[in-house]
């Protein structure tokens, strides 16, 4: 057999099997697994909070870490990753953490397909489930809204900002009629054309550090009125 052809074999072996490992953790449940050992559980005075998402609350963390140095904020963002994977970590990586609120980020890698196709009541059908688990477990819940995006630079031409803003319709709906908090950052980031303006993302999907201030007050203040949920019902 020629050399070439034993690399290539040994190339399609090596593919085989990381496509194997990654079929295995789809919704990477060893990324936080450590950490979340590490944490233990709280205590009854304890006031954690969980952010749930994609890559834009794993940037959070990287780029402005000094928000979630307070002790309370814990960052459970994951980047790429879609609605099912989250739910499929939510157990995991929110309620076995026994916070009071859990912010939950997510829908916008569902749109761009990162995961296969995905209609919006698809989406929405996730984030209802994971605010099902959450409320089941006590823990109030912080429904963001999807940030604004025109364009996605690795699969462009999917023209997401219409569908951003239906489902963003159809999240602040479901939050209002189901106990959750809204929590709208799109109002305050979108430009005219429903997009994240260069000033606050280097992408016009992520947000840099300008973004991510204006992204905080709005959380804060969602989580604060989760908190006082949270007391009433106790």
């Amino acid at each position: 057999m020629k050399s070439s052809t034993l690399f290539f074999c040994f190339f399609a072996f090596l593919m085989l099997t990381f496509s194997d490992l990654n079929a295995q953790d789809w919704p990477n449940l060893k990324r936080f697994q450590d950490d979340n050992a590490k944490l233990g559980k709280a205590r009854t005075c304890d006031t954690r909070v969980v952010f749930m998402g994609n890559s834009i609350t794993q940037g959070w963390i990287e780029q402005v870490p000094e928000f979630f140095d307070n002790g309370r904020y814990i960052n459970r963002g994951i980047s790429g990753q879609t609605t099912p994977q989250m739910l499929l970590r939510f157990r995991q990586d929110v309620i076995n953490l026994y916070p009071k609120v859990v912010v939950i980020l997510a829908g916008i890698n569902d749109i761009a397909g990162n995961t296969g196709p995905s209609t919006l009541e698809m989406i929405t059908d996730n984030l209802a489930s994971m605010t099902e688990l959450a409320q089941a477990h006590g823990i109030q819940v912080v429904l963001c809204s999807v940030l604004p995006a025109f364009d996605f630079p690795w699969r462009p031409g999917q023209e997401p900002a219409d569908k951003v803003v239906e489902l963003n319709k159809r999240i602040k709906a479901y939050a209002e009629t189901h106990g959750a908090v809204y929590c709208d950052y799109f109002s305050a980031m979108a430009d005219n054309r429903n997009g994240l303006p260069k000033e606050l993302s280097g992408d016009g999907v992520h947000p840099n550090k300008a973004g991510y201030a204006i992204m905080a007050p709005i959380a804060e203040q969602a989580i604060a009125c989760a908190l006082l949920m949270w007391k009433e019902f106790k």
